[in-house]
C-alpha cells in the first residue's frame, strides 16, 4: 500500500508517500480500505513535532490521519463485526503509529468504528469521526442544560459548526462567534445569535473551539463552565467557573449515534476540497493558511 509518513518534523515538505506492506489487523481490530481521510489541525501539529518525541530516530517514521471512511476488508481475531465489505467511519487513535489513516489501508480498533452514513458519500463521511465527537464530548464536559446560553467560538469551523448544531438540537441558546460574513451559515446551522466580537457577550458556558482563552472565559458568568478544544491551553479558573479541555477519545457506539444524526439532517458535513495522497503537502499548506469553511479530505 501507499502511505503518507514523516521521518523528521517540520513543514509540509517533510511529508513522504512510501510503499509499505499491507497492515494486518490484530485482536479486536479491523482493517479498512481507505476511501477518504480527513485532514485536521492535529495532523499539522503532529507533523511539526508538537506530539511525542523531540525527534525521530534514524530509520523511524510516523503516520498521520485520525479519521477515516472506507470499507472493512479484514477482521482480527475476536471480532464478529462489522462484517467484511461494510462501509464504516472511524477514529484512528494514537499519535505514535507508523501508519494511520492517510494511507490506502489502515488498521483500527473495531469498537472505534461505526457504519458509515447513508445520506452522504464517503468523502463527506470522513469529516465526521474526529470533529463531531470532539464537539459532542466538549458539550458533555460543559454540562449545559436546555435553555442555557452557550457561546461557541470558531463557530464556522469544523468542530465549532458541529457544536452549534448539537447544542441547538439539545435546546441550548447558541451565541456563535465568527467572521461577520459567516452569519448566513451560522443561522443555517442553528445559531440563535451571531457576533463578530466578544464585546458585551455574556454566557452560561463557552466552548472555545478557536482557542482564544482568557477573553472567552471573561464572557462566562460566575459559576459557569468553559471548555477549550486544545489540551494544554486551559486558562486559570476564576469566579467559580469550571474549566477543562476536550481530548477526543474513540467511541464507536456514540459515533453511530452521531452518524444517525447526520442521516437525519441534524449534523451537516462540509468538504472544502479533496487531494490525492501524492498532494498531501499541498493539503497541509492549504490548511495552514486558514479560512476554510469545511474540511480538507485526502482521497487515496
Amino acid at each position: 500500500m501507499r502511505a503518507v509518513v514523516i521521518r523528521r518534523f517540520g513543514g509540509p515538505e517533510v511529508l513522504e508517500v512510501i510503499e509499505a506492506p499491507l497492515p494486518e489487523p490484530g485482536p479486536g481490530q479491523v482493517r479498512v480500505r481507505v476511501a477518504a481521510a480527513g485532514l485536521n489541525p492535529a495532523d499539522l501539529a503532529a507533523r511539526a513535532g508538537l506530539f511525542g518525541p523531540a525527534e525521530l530516530a534514524p530509520g523511524e517514521f510516523l503516520g498521520l490521519g485520525w479519521d477515516v471512511a472506507g470499507t472493512v476488508d479484514a477482521l482480527g481475531s475476536g471480532v464478529s463485526g462489522p462484517a467484511e465489505g461494510t462501509a464504516v467511519v472511524g477514529l484512528v487513535s494514537g499519535s505514535g503509529r507508523r501508519f494511520k489513516a492517510h494511507a490506502e489501508y489502515v488498521v483500527v480498533d473495531a469498537d472505534a468504528v461505526a457504519a458509515a452514513p447513508s445520506s452522504v458519500g464517503l468523502v463527506h463521511a470522513a469529516t465526521l469521526p474526529v470533529n463531531a465527537p470532539t464537539a459532542d464530548q466538549a458539550l458533555g464536559l460543559l454540562g449545559a442544560r436546555p435553555g442555557d446560553r452557550l457561546l461557541v467560538t470558531g463557530a464556522a469551523g469544523a468542530v465549532g459548526g458541529f457544536a452549534v448544531q448539537l447544542a441547538h438540537h439539545a435546546g441550548l441558546r447558541v451565541v456563535a462567534l465568527a467572521r461577520a460574513g459567516d452569519e448566513p451559515l451560522l443561522r443555517e446551522l442553528g445559531a440563535d445569535e451571531t457576533v463578530a466580537s466578544l464585546d458585551g457577550v455574556r454566557a452560561d458556558a463557552a466552548l472555545d473551539a478557536a482557542v482564544l482563552g482568557s477573553p472567552v472565559l471573561a464572557a462566562v458568568r460566575d459559576g459557569g463552565a468553559y471548555v477549550t478544544a486544545r489540551p494544554g491551553a486551559v486558562p486559570a479558573a476564576e469566579r467559580g467557573i469550571r474549566v477543562a479541555a476536550v481530548q477526543v477519545r474513540p467511541d464507536g457506539a456514540r459515533l453511530a449515534e452521531l452518524v444517525a444524526l447526520a442521516d437525519r439532517g441534524v449534523l451537516t458535513t462540509r468538504v472544502a476540497d479533496t487531494y490525492p495522497l501524492a498532494e498531501a503537502a499541498k493539503a497541509h499548506a492549504r490548511l495552514a493558511e486558514g479560512g476554510l469553511r469545511g474540511r480538507l479530505v485526502l482521497v487515496p
